[in-house]
């Protein structure tokens, strides 16, 4: 069973679905691909292969429609405009998606974990960077992390500079890094086809530099870009991080 929260967003000017799978256990919020929305990872079955651990308490799953994504991928507007949605959905995510969660999980300050395949890895990937007094745990998968080839400008705006962790890792110090350093991203990767293992590598060497702890973690060409691949990697990787 899962239950669904709409409301009308000021940050993205556009109205937004969360859903929730689950009743306890660790908060997860698990970012569709590309302009997926909200129930994405219940029709490609990924709740499915998660019912053990969401009936037994120990993850509640979250999913956020990919208003990002969609309006990237979509080319809607310039590309200073989707640059700018980029950060105005992250924003979003701290600031009205997080106070949903927390309130859901009657906890103000609970850890969260982020979760997600393509460029939902992108998000859940940038959201332990950015946010890392709120995200402790990533779970990339398949990710891409070097988004500015998807568009037709030259250099990133502010708004963008500041949602890419290729980006913005190399510029961060102070009380931000520290806690950063304290947290984990996994950034999985088949090697098959559509996959791009030197994506993951991108992210885990801007990480390492940086002394962040992560692991890039290779399956092999016999696993693609595609459902079957997340289907395996996020079960085995949640019931091990929850033992």
């Amino acid at each position: 069973m899962s239950e669904k929260s709409r409301w009308y967003s000021t940050r993205m000017q556009c109205e937004a679905t969360l859903v929730r799978w689950g009743t306890y256990g660790q908060p997860v919020l698990i970012f569709p691909t590309a302009g997926g929305d909200a129930e994405e990872i219940e029709r490609f079955l990924l709740i499915r292969v998660l019912e053990p651990l969401i009936s037994a308490g120990r993850v509640k799953v979250y999913s956020c429609d990919s208003v990002a994504g969609r309006v990237w991928f979509g080319k809607e507007g310039s590309p200073e405009h989707r640059m700018w949605m980029m950060n105005q959905f992250h924003q979003y995510v701290k600031h009205e998606v997080v106070p949903a969660i927390r309130t859901d999980c009657h906890s103000s300050d609970i850890p969260i974990w982020a979760a997600g395949a393509s460029i939902g890895a992108f998000h859940a990937a940038a959201m332990v960077c950015r946010f890392p007094d709120i995200f402790h745990r990533a779970l990339a998968m398949s990710g891409t992390y070097d988004l500015m080839r998807f568009t037709e400008a030259r250099e990133p705006t502010e708004a963008f500079f500041v949602s890419s962790p290729l980006h913005f890792l190399p510029t961060l110090s102070g009380p931000h890094l520290d806690v950063l350093r304290t947290r984990y991203l996994h950034i999985a990767s088949g090697e098959g086809r559509y996959e791009d293992l030197g994506e993951s590598w991108k992210l885990g060497n801007a990480l390492g530099r940086m002394g962040v702890p992560n692991y890039v973690d290779s399956w092999g060409p016999d696993y693609t870009h595609d459902w079957i691949t997340w289907r395996a990697m996020a079960p085995k990787y949640l019931d091990e991080w929850t033992r």
